[in-house]
């Protein structure tokens, strides 16, 4: 069986995959291995990549932006899974962090915390939410408590794939359904 591997720079990826994949890709057979941030991530992506020996396996990294050159990091992973042997790896940065993702879908956002006060969300700072530098910080201004594993599973019952503004969310489920197809999967 056919398989995608995920190699993921923390645990609330893993969180949100292991809730959205599913329900978004039923068929979809795949694996997460989250990492201890980016640099543990980076690291391991050749290791991982050269060492992985499952016939028709595919790879994923995700990772965040964080602020960065988001064309020079992506190359410089691409590099990384090339000295890993693999120049088929689906490489996608989450602009500017996983909480972008949730910000783009505001109704996704209000039926994960119903008790939140979230009318601030529809004003225009957040029309865009690969532009915000910081959503990680937002969340928890709009969601007093909020945490990253704790937001990352209630998130991952709620995000659609048409309805978020996120334009690296669509990019990346746009690069998986492709990458499925290209490899034959069912997705």
């Amino acid at each position: 069986m056919e398989r995608v591997i995920f190699l993921l720079e923390e645990l609330s990826m893993q969180n949100l995959l292991e809730g959205l994949l599913p329900r978004l890709f039923p068929d979809l057979q795949f694996v997460c291995i989250p990492h201890e941030g980016k640099a543990d991530l980076e690291r391991s992506i050749p290791r991982k990549l050269r060492a992985w020996r499952e016939p028709g396996v595919r790879f994923v990294i995700l990772r965040d932006n964080d602020s960065g050159d988001c064309l020079a990091l992506k190359d410089r992973l691409r590099q990384l899974c090339r000295e890993g042997g693999r120049d088929d790896a689906l490489v996608r940065i989450v602009c500017q962090e996983l909480e972008a993702w949730y910000l783009g879908e505001p109704d996704a956002l209000a039926s994960a915390f119903p008790g939140a006060n979230l009318r601030r969300i529809s004003s225009p700072r957040y029309r865009n939410p690969d532009a915000i530098s910081n959503p990680s910080h937002q969340m928890k201004q709009l969601i007093p408590g909020f945490g990253k594993i704790a937001g990352a599973r209630a998130m991952a019952g709620q995000l659609t794939r048409y309805r978020n503004r996120s334009a690296s969310f669509a990019a990346f489920l746009d690069g998986l359904e492709k990458l499925c197809s290209d490899a034959g999967m069912q997705a």
